[in-house]
C-alpha cells in the first residue's frame, strides 16, 4: 500500500506525540491525520515544510524512496525572498558547499506561484519593500534542511517549502491535510 498525503505547515513527521513539556507546544503528527495502522513515512519533511509525504507498509519501497543511493528525484516549489536573477541562481545549478557538503547540481527555475495553492497558516512574514519569488527545485539528495540551506547560502532565504513531487508521485488532486490510498 502507498499513501500520499499532503503534509501541512507544524506537522511532524511521526506518529508518536511530539514530546514537548508544555503541551501548548504539541505539534500534530501522522496520526492525527491518517488513521492506518502499520504504515511508515518513506522519508520525511521538516516541522516547517509542507507538502508530498509517501508512507507504506512495504519496507523495500520505503527504502528505494528514502535512501540517496537510489537518486530519487525531488521537486520542490520554493518560495524565497528576493528576485534572484539567473546568474544569482547559478551556484544551485552546479553544487554549492554548506559547510557539512558540497549539494549535487540542482534543476532551478523561476515559476509563478502555483496554480491551486492552499493558504498557509500561518502566513509567511512578507515585507513590502522585498518581493518574493517562486522557485521550482530539483535535488536526488534530501539532507537535512538541504532546501532551506541552499537558497540561504545563495542570498536568498526560503519562506515556504512545499515538495510538490518524489519520482512520478505528485500532489495533484491532493488537498492539504488529505492523504490518497494507491494499491500496488
Amino acid at each position: 500500500m502507498i499513501i500520499l498525503f499532503n503534509k501541512p505547515f507544524n506537522v511532524v513527521c511521526q506518529f508518536s506525540p511530539h514530546d514537548s513539556p508544555n503541551p501548548d507546544n504539541r505539534h500534530a503528527t501522522l496520526k492525527d491525520f491518517i488513521p492506518i495502522p502499520d504504515v511508515y513515512a518513506a522519508g520525511r519533511l521538516d516541522t516547517d515544510s509542507e507538502g508530498l509525504l509517501i508512507l507504506t507498509d512495504d519496507g523495500a519501497l520505503q527504502h528505494r524512496l528514502s535512501h540517496p543511493k537510489h537518486k530519487e528525484i525531488k521537486t520542490y516549489w520554493v518560495q524565497v525572498e528576493g528576485a534572484p536573477s539567473d546568474e544569482a541562481l547559478q551556484p544551485l545549478r552546479v553544487g554549492v558547499d554548506l559547510g557539512d557538503f558540497i549539494t549535487q547540481p540542482a534543476e532551478v527555475s523561476v515559476m509563478n506561484e502555483p496554480a491551486g495553492i492552499w493558504l498557509r497558516n500561518p502566513p509567511i512574514r512578507e515585507r513590502k519593500a522585498i518581493p518574493t519569488t517562486w522557485l521550482q527545485i530539483k535535488i536526488s539528495e534530501g539532507k537535512n534542511r538541504q532546501v532551506r540551506r541552499m537558497t540561504a547560502k545563495v542570498g536568498f532565504p526560503t519562506l515556504r517549502l512545499i515538495r510538490y513531487a518524489i519520482g512520478r508521485y505528485t500532489l495533484d488532486g491532493i488537498a492539504n491535510g488529505e492523504y490518497k490510498v494507491l494499491t500496488a
